[in-house]
C-alpha cells in the first residue's frame, strides 16, 4: 500500500513487456526524493481500469499505451483539444476532489514529436510523408499541422486522400522533404526490416525521422543516411513525452 502522502503513477496497456516509463519515473523519484511510485498495470481489458483506480486511492496519473490509446476515450470526463483532434490519448490526469473523481486526457506524443522536430525544420521541409496510419501516426499528423507542415499518410492499403508505397515517385519524393516512420518496421528484435520507400531518391535536403528508438540506428535511418539525408530516432521524443506527462500531472 502507498505510504502517507505517497502518490502513485502508472502505465496501462497490454502486453507490457518493456516499459521505458517505469524505469524513467522510478529513477526520477529516487534521484529527486519525490514521494511517489510508478507501476505497470497490464490490463487484459480496458474495462479493468476502474478496478485499478479503486484499488489505488493514491493514483494521480496514468500513461496509456497500445492497445488502449483510443479505447480509453469513453472513460474520460474531459479531453485536451489536440488529443480530441487526434482521437487518441496517452496521458491521463486523475483529479480527485472530496467526493468526486475526474479523468482528463492529453496526447504527449504529439507535443514530444513537435518539440523534437522543430529545430530541424528548414524552408524546404514544408511537406511530410507519414509512413503508417496508426495512433502514433495520428499524433504526428496533428503535430505537423500545428507546425505549419502539410502531411500526407502513406499506407500499404491507402484510403482516399492517402498514398500507397507505389505512389512514391520522383515528384512526390522531391516535394516531401520530411519522411516519418511511425510503423514498427525495424524495431528490435526485427532490426533487419524497413519501410519500402525509394531510398535512392533521397537527398541531403530530406529529413528521415524514425519514431523507433531501439535500435538507435534503424535500417530506415541507415539507408536514408547513405543517400545524404538527415536522420533522427525517437529517443528525444520519448524523453520529452515523459517530461510532458510529469508536467501535466503536476500543473
Amino acid at each position: 500500500m502507498a505510504g502517507k502522502g505517497e502518490r502513485i503513477f502508472g502505465l496501462i496497456g497490454f502486453p507490457l513487456t518493456h516499459s521505458f516509463s517505469k524505469i524513467y519515473f522510478n529513477q526520477k523519484f529516487e534521484a529527486e526524493h519525490i514521494d511517489a511510485r510508478y507501476l505497470n498495470f497490464e490490463l487484459p481489458d480496458i474495462g479493468d481500469l476502474m478496478e485499478v483506480v479503486a484499488q489505488y486511492p493514491a493514483l494521480s496519473g496514468l500513461n496509456v499505451t497500445i492497445p488502449y490509446k483510443e479505447q480509453v476515450l469513453p472513460y474520460l470526463d474531459e479531453i485536451d483539444e489536440d488529443a480530441a483532434k487526434i482521437g487518441a490519448v496517452n496521458v491521463i490526469k486523475i483529479i480527485r476532489k472530496k467526493n468526486s473523481l475526474k479523468f482528463k486526457g492529453y496526447n504527449s506524443d504529439m507535443i514530444g514529436f513537435s518539440d523534437s522536430l522543430k529545430p530541424l525544420i528548414t524552408p524546404a521541409r514544408n511537406k511530410a510523408l507519414i509512413l503508417g496510419t496508426g495512433g502514433a501516426a495520428k499524433a504526428v499528423r496533428q503535430g505537423l499541422i500545428n507546425l505549419g507542415i502539410e502531411p500526407i499518410y502513406v499506407s500499404r492499403t491507402p484510403k482516399e486522400g492517402e498514398l500507397g508505397y507505389e505512389d512514391l515517385d520522383p515528384t512526390v519524393m522531391d516535394a516531401h522533404k520530411i519522411i516519418i516512420n511511425t510503423t514498427p518496421l525495424g524495431m528490435y528484435p526485427k532490426i533487419d526490416t524497413c519501410p519500402d520507400i525509394p531510398y535512392g531518391l533521397l537527398t541531403p535536403e530530406h529529413l528521415c525521422y524514425d519514431l523507433i528508438y531501439n535500435p538507435d540506428v534503424t535500417l530506415f535511418m541507415k539507408r536514408a543516411s547513405e543517400h545524404g539525408a538527415e536522420v533522427k530516432n525517437g529517443l528525444e521524443m520519448l524523453l520529452l513525452q515523459a517530461f510532458i506527462s510529469w508536467n501535466i500531472w503536476n500543473e
